[in-house]
Protein backbone atom coordinates (compact mmCIF):
# COMPACT_ATOMS: atom_id res chain seq x y z
CA UNK A 1 0.00 0.00 0.00
CA UNK A 2 1.55 3.32 -1.01
CA UNK A 3 0.59 6.85 -0.08
CA UNK A 4 -1.01 6.04 3.30
CA UNK A 5 0.56 6.95 6.65
CA UNK A 6 -2.34 6.20 9.00
CA UNK A 7 -1.68 3.60 11.74
CA UNK A 8 -5.01 1.92 10.93
CA UNK A 9 -3.63 1.07 7.49
CA UNK A 10 -0.74 -0.77 9.16
CA UNK A 11 -3.18 -2.71 11.33
CA UNK A 12 -5.49 -3.53 8.42
CA UNK A 13 -2.59 -4.85 6.33
CA UNK A 14 -1.39 -6.99 9.24
CA UNK A 15 -4.95 -8.26 9.74
CA UNK A 16 -5.12 -9.18 6.06
CA UNK A 17 -1.94 -11.26 6.38
CA UNK A 18 -3.24 -12.90 9.54
CA UNK A 19 -6.56 -13.69 7.88
CA UNK A 20 -4.85 -15.22 4.84
CA UNK A 21 -2.85 -17.55 7.06
CA UNK A 22 -5.95 -18.33 9.14
CA UNK A 23 -7.93 -19.24 6.02
CA UNK A 24 -5.13 -21.60 5.02
CA UNK A 25 -5.48 -23.23 8.44
CA UNK A 26 -1.95 -22.32 9.53
CA UNK A 27 -1.14 -21.72 13.18
CA UNK A 28 1.05 -18.62 13.52
CA UNK A 29 1.92 -15.99 16.09
CA UNK A 30 2.37 -12.30 15.34
CA UNK A 31 5.30 -10.25 16.62
CA UNK A 32 5.48 -6.48 16.36
CA UNK A 33 8.07 -3.73 16.74
CA UNK A 34 8.75 -0.14 15.67
CA UNK A 35 11.97 0.99 14.00
CA UNK A 36 11.30 4.67 14.58
CA UNK A 37 12.19 7.29 11.99
CA UNK A 38 15.19 9.40 10.85
CA UNK A 39 14.57 11.66 13.85
CA UNK A 40 14.71 9.12 16.68
CA UNK A 41 16.76 6.26 15.20
CA UNK A 42 20.21 7.97 14.94
CA UNK A 43 20.39 8.85 18.68
CA UNK A 44 19.33 5.29 19.50
CA UNK A 45 22.07 3.88 17.25
CA UNK A 46 24.65 5.91 19.16
CA UNK A 47 23.42 4.47 22.47
CA UNK A 48 23.38 0.96 21.01
CA UNK A 49 26.92 1.22 19.61
CA UNK A 50 28.19 2.42 23.00
CA UNK A 51 26.53 -0.57 24.67
CA UNK A 52 27.91 -3.02 22.09
CA UNK A 53 31.44 -1.73 22.64
CA UNK A 54 31.21 -2.91 26.23
CA UNK A 55 30.25 -6.48 25.26
CA UNK A 56 32.16 -6.74 21.96
CA UNK A 57 34.62 -9.39 23.14
CA UNK A 58 31.78 -11.87 23.64
CA UNK A 59 30.07 -11.23 20.31
CA UNK A 60 30.50 -13.47 17.27
CA UNK A 61 32.76 -12.30 14.44
CA UNK A 62 29.84 -11.10 12.29
CA UNK A 63 28.36 -9.05 15.14
CA UNK A 64 31.70 -7.48 16.00
CA UNK A 65 31.85 -6.24 12.41
CA UNK A 66 28.19 -5.20 12.33
CA UNK A 67 28.44 -3.09 15.48
CA UNK A 68 30.14 -0.46 13.30
CA UNK A 69 28.49 -1.04 9.92
CA UNK A 70 24.91 -2.00 10.85
CA UNK A 71 24.50 -2.12 14.65
CA UNK A 72 20.75 -2.83 14.59
CA UNK A 73 21.42 -6.23 13.00
CA UNK A 74 23.34 -7.32 16.10
CA UNK A 75 19.99 -7.35 17.94
CA UNK A 76 18.56 -10.14 15.77
CA UNK A 77 21.64 -12.39 15.63
CA UNK A 78 20.49 -16.00 16.00
CA UNK A 79 23.60 -17.26 17.81
CA UNK A 80 22.79 -18.09 21.46
CA UNK A 81 25.81 -16.28 22.91
CA UNK A 82 24.95 -13.04 21.10
CA UNK A 83 21.25 -13.32 21.94
CA UNK A 84 22.12 -13.60 25.62
CA UNK A 85 24.55 -10.67 25.53
CA UNK A 86 22.06 -8.24 23.93
CA UNK A 87 19.27 -8.92 26.43
CA UNK A 88 20.30 -5.79 28.35
CA UNK A 89 20.80 -3.65 25.24
CA UNK A 90 18.78 -0.40 24.99
CA UNK A 91 15.36 -0.73 23.38
CA UNK A 92 14.30 1.32 20.39
CA UNK A 93 10.74 1.26 21.76
CA UNK A 94 11.99 3.31 24.71
CA UNK A 95 13.71 5.78 22.38
CA UNK A 96 10.90 6.64 19.95
CA UNK A 97 10.05 10.27 19.27
CA UNK A 98 6.55 11.39 20.22
CA UNK A 99 5.16 10.93 16.68
CA UNK A 100 6.56 7.40 16.31
CA UNK A 101 5.46 6.45 19.82
CA UNK A 102 1.92 7.62 19.10
CA UNK A 103 1.90 5.81 15.74
CA UNK A 104 3.01 2.52 17.34
CA UNK A 105 0.43 2.70 20.12
CA UNK A 106 -2.34 3.44 17.61
CA UNK A 107 -1.29 0.40 15.57
CA UNK A 108 -1.49 -1.74 18.71
CA UNK A 109 -4.90 -0.29 19.61
CA UNK A 110 -6.23 -0.93 16.10
CA UNK A 111 -4.97 -4.54 16.16
CA UNK A 112 -6.62 -5.09 19.54
CA UNK A 113 -9.87 -3.65 18.18
CA UNK A 114 -9.70 -6.13 15.31
CA UNK A 115 -9.12 -9.01 17.72
CA UNK A 116 -5.59 -9.71 16.45
CA UNK A 117 -3.26 -11.15 19.10
CA UNK A 118 0.34 -9.96 19.00
CA UNK A 119 3.51 -9.79 21.06
CA UNK A 120 6.09 -7.02 21.16
CA UNK A 121 9.57 -8.06 20.04
CA UNK A 122 12.09 -5.28 20.59
CA UNK A 123 14.82 -7.34 18.91
CA UNK A 124 13.03 -7.47 15.54
CA UNK A 125 14.91 -5.16 13.17
CA UNK A 126 15.56 -4.54 9.49
CA UNK A 127 18.97 -3.89 8.01
CA UNK A 128 18.10 -1.11 5.56
CA UNK A 129 17.61 2.56 6.43
CA UNK A 130 14.46 3.04 4.34
CA UNK A 131 12.48 0.86 6.78
CA UNK A 132 10.58 2.98 9.32
CA UNK A 133 8.14 2.55 12.18
CA UNK A 134 5.97 -0.58 12.06
CA UNK A 135 7.68 -3.91 11.46
CA UNK A 136 6.09 -7.33 11.97
CA UNK A 137 6.52 -11.07 11.45
CA UNK A 138 4.23 -14.11 11.36
CA UNK A 139 5.99 -17.02 13.07
CA UNK A 140 5.36 -20.76 13.26
CA UNK A 141 6.86 -23.52 15.39
CA UNK A 142 5.43 -26.26 13.16
CA UNK A 143 8.65 -26.47 11.12
CA UNK A 144 10.87 -27.33 14.07
CA UNK A 145 12.70 -24.18 15.16
CA UNK A 146 10.68 -20.98 15.18
CA UNK A 147 10.48 -19.74 11.59
CA UNK A 148 8.93 -16.74 9.88
CA UNK A 149 6.31 -17.52 7.24
CA UNK A 150 5.67 -13.85 6.52
CA UNK A 151 7.21 -10.49 7.36
CA UNK A 152 6.66 -6.86 6.53
CA UNK A 153 6.62 -3.29 7.66
CA UNK A 154 6.79 0.35 6.67
CA UNK A 155 9.34 1.53 4.12
CA UNK A 156 8.44 5.20 3.97
CA UNK A 157 11.90 6.14 2.67
CA UNK A 158 12.21 3.61 -0.16
CA UNK A 159 10.64 5.44 -3.10
CA UNK A 160 12.52 8.63 -2.28
CA UNK A 161 15.81 6.69 -2.09
CA UNK A 162 15.11 5.39 -5.59
CA UNK A 163 14.73 8.93 -6.92
CA UNK A 164 10.97 9.27 -6.64
CA UNK A 165 8.75 11.42 -4.43
CA UNK A 166 8.65 11.10 -0.64
CA UNK A 167 5.79 8.61 -0.79
CA UNK A 168 5.11 6.39 2.25
CA UNK A 169 4.42 2.70 1.89
CA UNK A 170 3.81 -0.51 3.79
CA UNK A 171 3.70 -4.13 2.70
CA UNK A 172 4.62 -7.70 3.51
CA UNK A 173 5.92 -10.83 1.84
CA UNK A 174 5.12 -14.49 2.44
CA UNK A 175 7.56 -17.40 2.28
CA UNK A 176 5.86 -19.59 -0.29
CA UNK A 177 8.15 -22.58 0.27
CA UNK A 178 7.48 -22.60 4.01
CA UNK A 179 3.75 -22.15 3.48
CA UNK A 180 3.79 -25.03 0.99
CA UNK A 181 5.58 -27.23 3.54
CA UNK A 182 3.01 -26.37 6.21
CA UNK A 183 0.11 -27.04 3.83
CA UNK A 184 1.68 -30.36 2.86
CA UNK A 185 1.91 -31.30 6.53
CA UNK A 186 -1.78 -30.62 7.09
CA UNK A 187 -2.90 -31.99 3.73
CA UNK A 188 -5.02 -28.91 2.91
CA UNK A 189 -4.14 -26.47 0.17
CA UNK A 190 -7.40 -24.55 -0.18
CA UNK A 191 -6.92 -20.98 -1.37
CA UNK A 192 -9.03 -17.95 -0.45
CA UNK A 193 -11.27 -16.26 -3.00
CA UNK A 194 -10.33 -13.02 -4.76
CA UNK A 195 -12.32 -9.96 -5.74
CA UNK A 196 -14.48 -7.40 -3.91
CA UNK A 197 -18.01 -7.91 -2.58
CA UNK A 198 -18.35 -4.58 -0.78
CA UNK A 199 -16.46 -1.32 -0.52
CA UNK A 200 -16.89 0.75 2.64
CA UNK A 201 -16.79 4.50 1.97
CA UNK A 202 -15.92 6.14 5.29
CA UNK A 203 -16.62 9.89 5.13
CA UNK A 204 -15.32 11.67 8.20
CA UNK A 205 -12.61 10.89 10.74
CA UNK A 206 -15.02 9.35 13.27
CA UNK A 207 -16.33 6.84 10.73
CA UNK A 208 -13.00 5.17 9.91
CA UNK A 209 -12.73 3.05 13.06
CA UNK A 210 -16.27 1.55 12.96
CA UNK A 211 -15.99 0.95 9.21
CA UNK A 212 -12.59 -0.70 9.67
CA UNK A 213 -14.01 -3.04 12.30
CA UNK A 214 -17.02 -3.85 10.12
CA UNK A 215 -14.77 -4.62 7.13
CA UNK A 216 -12.66 -6.92 9.31
CA UNK A 217 -15.73 -8.83 10.56
CA UNK A 218 -17.05 -9.18 7.02
CA UNK A 219 -13.76 -10.69 5.88
CA UNK A 220 -13.84 -13.15 8.75
CA UNK A 221 -17.23 -14.28 7.42
CA UNK A 222 -15.77 -14.89 3.97
CA UNK A 223 -16.84 -11.59 2.40
CA UNK A 224 -14.37 -9.69 0.21
CA UNK A 225 -14.38 -6.20 1.72
CA UNK A 226 -12.24 -3.14 0.97
CA UNK A 227 -12.18 0.45 2.20
CA UNK A 228 -10.32 3.75 1.93
CA UNK A 229 -8.48 5.22 4.93
CA UNK A 230 -7.30 8.54 3.51
CA UNK A 231 -10.52 10.55 3.97
CA UNK A 232 -11.06 11.28 0.27
CA UNK A 233 -14.33 12.60 -1.15
CA UNK A 234 -17.31 10.35 -1.83
CA UNK A 235 -16.78 10.78 -5.58
CA UNK A 236 -13.17 9.63 -5.30
CA UNK A 237 -14.10 6.65 -3.14
CA UNK A 238 -16.87 5.57 -5.53
CA UNK A 239 -14.33 5.66 -8.36
CA UNK A 240 -12.05 3.45 -6.29
CA UNK A 241 -14.94 1.06 -5.62
CA UNK A 242 -15.57 0.83 -9.37
CA UNK A 243 -11.88 0.17 -10.05
CA UNK A 244 -12.09 -2.74 -7.61
CA UNK A 245 -15.29 -4.03 -9.27
CA UNK A 246 -17.18 -3.82 -5.99
CA UNK A 247 -20.71 -5.18 -6.10
CA UNK A 248 -21.90 -2.80 -3.37
CA UNK A 249 -20.63 0.30 -1.59
CA UNK A 250 -21.68 1.13 1.96
CA UNK A 251 -21.57 4.91 2.47
CA UNK A 252 -21.10 6.04 6.07
CA UNK A 253 -20.61 9.72 6.91
CA UNK A 254 -20.79 11.53 10.23
CA UNK A 255 -24.53 12.17 9.80
CA UNK A 256 -25.21 8.54 8.93
CA UNK A 257 -23.16 7.42 11.91
CA UNK A 258 -25.16 9.69 14.23
CA UNK A 259 -28.45 8.34 12.83
CA UNK A 260 -27.11 4.77 12.89
CA UNK A 261 -28.16 4.38 9.27
CA UNK A 262 -25.85 4.00 6.29
CA UNK A 263 -26.53 4.05 2.56
CA UNK A 264 -25.98 0.86 0.56
CA UNK A 265 -25.35 1.45 -3.14
CA UNK A 266 -25.64 -1.25 -5.81
CA UNK A 267 -22.70 -0.41 -8.07
CA UNK A 268 -24.22 -2.14 -11.12
CA UNK A 269 -27.70 -0.56 -11.01
CA UNK A 270 -26.78 2.62 -9.03
CA UNK A 271 -29.78 1.93 -6.80
CA UNK A 272 -29.42 3.02 -3.18
CA UNK A 273 -31.18 1.87 -0.03
CA UNK A 274 -30.82 2.65 3.67
CA UNK A 275 -29.04 0.11 5.87
CA UNK A 276 -29.66 -0.15 9.60
CA UNK A 277 -26.41 0.39 11.53
CA UNK A 278 -27.87 0.04 15.00
CA UNK A 279 -26.61 -2.56 17.46
CA UNK A 280 -23.15 -4.07 17.68
CA UNK A 281 -20.64 -4.34 14.84
CA UNK A 282 -21.35 -8.09 14.71
CA UNK A 283 -25.07 -7.41 14.23
CA UNK A 284 -24.34 -4.87 11.50
CA UNK A 285 -22.10 -7.44 9.83
CA UNK A 286 -24.86 -10.06 9.76
CA UNK A 287 -27.34 -7.59 8.22
CA UNK A 288 -24.86 -6.79 5.46
CA UNK A 289 -24.12 -10.45 4.84
CA UNK A 290 -27.82 -11.17 4.31
CA UNK A 291 -27.89 -8.49 1.61
CA UNK A 292 -24.65 -9.63 -0.03
CA UNK A 293 -25.76 -13.25 -0.15
CA UNK A 294 -29.31 -12.52 -1.33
Amino acid sequence: ISGAVEPRVDAELIAMGQMLLDELGLSVSLELNSLGCPVCRPPFKERLVAHLEGISTGLCEDCRRRRHTNPLRVLDCKKPTCRELVQDAPSLLDSLCSDCDRHFHEVEEALSLLGIDFRRNRFMVRGLDYYTRTTFEFLTTDLGAQAAVGAGGRYDGLIEQLGGPALPGIGFAMGMERIALLLEQQGDAGLPATGTDIFLAALGRDTVTPCSLLAHLLRREGMRAAMDYSGRSLKAQLKQANRQNARFTLIVGDDELARRQGTLRNMATQEQRPLDLSGTAAEQCQRLIRVLRA
